[in-house]
C-alpha cells in the first residue's frame, strides 16, 4: 500500500524519519508532500494513495474524489473538522484521529496562556497569582484532564463541567463536579475551553456565559475558534472592563479585537498548542502504527466517521 504523508505546516524531521520507518516496516511504500501551496497539489499527490497522514490540511471532498484507492485518512492529532467526514463516508474511507497524543503539550499551553494573562501579558505592571484561584474546565476529555492536575499542582481549586462524564468520574480525578455551564462559569476565575467543534458547540461561549465570571475573569481556549462567538465576546469585553480571553486560534476579528481591548486580548500567530516536538513525534508516530494496523488486521478502534 501507498502511505502519503501531507502537511503544510511540516512534522519535525525527527517525527518524519520515524514515521517512515514505521510505515516501511510494516511492509508499505511511504511518500512525503511538505509545504504545499494549493489545494491542485495536494489532489494530484492523492490519485494512487492508499492511506493519507495529515495534521490541519484541509481534506475536502474534492481531495477525496481525486483518491479511487483511498481507503484510510489519519488525522495526527485529536480534533478532525478539516476533514470532510461526509464524503469520506460516501467514499468508503475510514477517517481517524490520534487522541490523547497532543493533550500534554495543549495542557501545558493551556497553563502558560491563564498565567501569560493574569501577570499582563508580562508587560511591568502589577499582575495576580493563579494559586487559590479556581479553574473551570468546560470539556473533561484528554486535555482536560492533564490540565486539572498541572492546575491542582499549582495550588487551584478545580471544576469541571461534561455533559458525557458522570459526577463520580469527574470526582476521580480530584476535580469538583458541576452540573451546568452557568454554575461553571459563575463559580470560577478562570474557564479552559476544551471542546471539540460539533454543530452543538459552534457559537456555544458568548456574551451571556462570560458575563456570568467574577471579577478579573479570563477564559482562555485552546479548542476552535469558532466555539467562541466572535460578537458575543466583543460585546462581553466591551460591557465587563476586567473580563481578559486568550486563544490558541485568532479570532476572524482579531486585529479589531486586539485594537479596542489592547492587553486584554491575546491570541497566537499560528495554531500552537501540538507544537512541540514531542507532540509532534507522539502524534505521527500513532498515526502510522494505526494506518498499519487497519492494513495488517482491519483495526478501526480510533474511527471517527462510523
Amino acid at each position: 500500500m501507498k502511505v502519503l504523508l501531507a502537511t503544510q505546516k511540516p512534522f519535525s524531521a525527527q517525527a518524519v524519519e520515524g514515521i517512515a520507518k514505521i510505515i516501511r516496516e510494516g511492509g508499505h511504500s511511504f511518500e512525503v508532500l511538505e509545504k504545499y501551496a494549493s489545494e491542485a497539489e495536494l489532489i494530484e499527490a492523492v490519485k494512487d494513495v492508499n492511506a493519507l497522514i495529515v495534521r490541519s490540511d484541509l481534506v475536502t471532498e474534492a481531495v477525496i474524489k481525486a483518491a479511487p484507492e483511498l481507503k484510510i485518512v489519519v488525522r495526527a492529532g485529536a480534533g478532525f473538522d478539516n476533514i470532510d467526514l461526509q464524503a469520506a463516508t460516501s467514499a468508503g474511507v475510514v477517517v481517524m484521529n490520534t487522541p490523547g497524543q497532543n493533550a500534554n503539550a495543549v495542557a501545558e499551553l493551556a497553563i502558560a496562556l491563564m498565567i501569560f494573562m493574569v501577570r499582563n501579558q508580562f508587560t511591568p505592571a502589577t499582575g495576580t497569582e493563579i494559586a487559590g484561584k479556581t479553574l473551570g474546565i468546560q470539556g473533561f476529555g484528554n486535555v482536560g484532564c492533564l490540565i486539572a492536575a498541572k492546575a491542582a499542582a499549582l495550588g487551584m481549586k478545580v471544576k469541571a463541567y461534561d455533559p458525557v462524564r458522570s459526577a463520580e468520574d469527574l470526582r476521580s480525578y480530584g476535580v469538583e463536579p458541576v452540573e451546568s455551564l452557568e454554575r461553571l462559569y459563575s463559580e470560577c476565575n478562570y474557564v479552559s475551553l476544551n471542546v471539540p467543534l460539533l454543530p452543538s458547540t459552534e457559537g456555544l461561549v458568548g456574551d451571556r456565559l462570560l458575563g456570568l465570571m467574577p471579577k478579573g475573569g479570563v477564559l482562555v481556549n485552546t479548542a476552535r475558534k469558532e466555539v467562541v462567538n466572535e460578537q458575543g465576546l466583543k460585546k462581553a469585553l466591551a460591557e465587563r472592563t476586567d473580563l481578559k480571553y486568550a486563544t490558541d486560534v485568532a479570532p476572524d476579528n482579531y486585529a479589531q479585537l486586539r485594537e479596542e481591548f489592547g492587553l486584554r486580548i491575546y491570541a497566537n500567530s499560528k495554531k500552537m498548542g501540538a507544537q512541540t516536538s514531542e507532540a509532534n513525534i507522539n502524534a505521527g508516530y500513532a498515526a502510522a502504527r494505526q494506518i498499519v494496523d487497519f492494513f495488517a488486521t482491519g483495526n478501526t478502534k480510533f474511527q471517527v466517521n462510523r
